[in-house]
């Protein structure tokens, strides 16, 4: 009788401590993101959302760097390729200015083509000129030098076979100059378009000079012949 009494009250005790235990982990509070586990190791962080997640392009992610490597193009041309293309760029415009100038005043149909001929050719180098400049980053002068607005306003009071005589005498001194130049840049340029272009104008540019004296040269006889006339 006490035996089986003293059984009864072991399986009651066994029983309530069975269901106390329970009974506690059903009604534990849920460990939260990002808390350290007593039981699975390192913890875990929550991924952050917002304004302080990280960017997956980033501020320093690779991109377009817009004017910085334009300015690096300029930087890095050369000083005496950018004085061949300012040099370059005021001359041409010279030469088409004082072209135009003697299409209308020349009286000799020869030095009246011959300005026709530097207009046309000069335009075409000057166009070149400035597609490679841009592409460079380069900015050329937009007015030909002070002394070449002087040459201009001088021929430009002149008239006649004198007009003919000072304009042609005029673009056989100014292209000497122009072919020194190219023939410079077409051996010594360090970048590779500039130095072609300098290479591909200079054959039009030694034919202007080759022109320019045979037509200097008669109208300096016309002249002469026309002095001889009149005494």
């Amino acid at each position: 009788m006490n035996t089986r009494h003293s059984l009864s009250l072991l399986a009651g005790s066994v029983a309530l401590a069975i269901a106390m235990h329970t009974g506690a982990q059903s009604t534990a509070p849920a460990t939260p993101a990002g808390t350290p586990s007593t039981t699975s190791g390192a913890a875990v962080p929550a991924p952050r959302t917002g304004s302080n997640a990280p960017s997956a392009a980033g501020t320093n992610a690779p991109g377009n760097t817009g004017s910085m490597s334009n300015s690096a193009g300029a930087s890095n041309l050369a000083s005496s390729d950018r004085n061949f293309i300012m040099k370059a760029a005021q001359g041409g415009m010279a030469e088409v200015e004082l072209g135009q100038l003697a299409a209308q005043r020349a009286s000799d149909p020869q030095v009246k083509q011959f300005a026709e001929r530097m207009v046309a050719d000069h335009t075409k180098a000057n166009d070149q000129l400035k597609q490679i400049a841009s592409s460079k980053n380069v900015t050329l002068p937009t007015e030909v030098p002070a002394a070449e607005k002087r040459e201009r306003d001088r021929l430009a009071k002149l008239s006649g076979a004198q007009f003919d005589r000072e304009y042609m005498n005029h673009m056989t001194s100014d292209h000497k100059k122009d072919t020194s130049l190219f023939r410079s840049a077409a051996k010594s340029a360090k970048d590779a378009e500039i130095k072609q272009f300098a290479s591909t104008t200079l054959p039009t540019l030694e034919e202007h000079l080759q022109m320019a004296q045979s037509i200097a040269k008669s109208t300096k006889s016309s002249a002469t012949k026309a002095g001889k006339t009149s005494s």
